[in-house]
């Protein structure tokens, strides 16, 4: 992560990965998969003669667009499977405005962009990697300040309760660990 210094919102620079492995467009598929490999990449930026980025290829565009349809992939080339254009975002956009975007347009990845040269690349997982430590630094700040958070400040987390594994609605924080409404009140009888 680059250092962060004292700014209020985290922004791409903070999360990206850089530098960016890329392929030449002309380059032979097989070998665009054993970069995949040797790196344990998720995707691979391709460039054109010219060095500007052109498209990506992911580990599903490999599947879907070569082993699935069993094509011939010592002659294909990176620009038949690369899913293209690459989709971009400034260095300098805030976390929340780079999951809202890849939410809107269904991708996990963009290039990052900094006047006209790809610097980086942010996926789906490098923000998600760093939200439970967002929501400790903003739980601890609240704290400081004193500040009691409101509930509609932030909303009821989704997902599986953390002791009985069933999806809710409504999780809460209990000890760590987020707990539903049934399994809350299943504590409560308890003690």
């Amino acid at each position: 992560m680059a250092d962060m210094g004292i700014r209020g919102k985290m922004v791409v620079k903070d999360v990206m990965s850089s530098p960016v492995v890329t392929v030449n467009e002309k380059e032979v598929v097989t070998k665009v998969a054993q970069l995949v490999s040797k790196h344990e990449l998720g995707c691979i930026i391709v460039t054109g003669k010219d060095g500007k980025p052109l498209g990506i290829i992911t580990e599903s565009d490999l599947v879907a667009r070569v082993l699935a349809k069993n094509r011939p992939r010592y002659k294909m080339a990176a620009k038949d499977v690369m899913t293209a254009p690459l989709i971009t975002i400034d260095p300098d956009e805030t976390l929340s405005e780079a999951a809202r975007r890849m939410s809107q347009l269904n991708i996990r990845r963009f290039g990052v962009m900094y006047k006209g040269k790809l610097v980086g690349i942010i996926s789906s997982k490098d923000i998600l990697a760093i939200t439970p430590e967002l929501i400790e630094i903003t739980q601890e700040k609240a704290k400081i300040e004193g500040k009691t958070v409101a509930e509609e400040e932030y909303p009821q987390m989704t997902g599986y309760c953390d002791r009985c594994r069933q999806w809710s609605d409504a999780l809460e924080e209990v000890e760590g660990s987020f707990i539903c409404e049934n399994c809350k009140s299943e504590m409560k009888n308890e003690y």
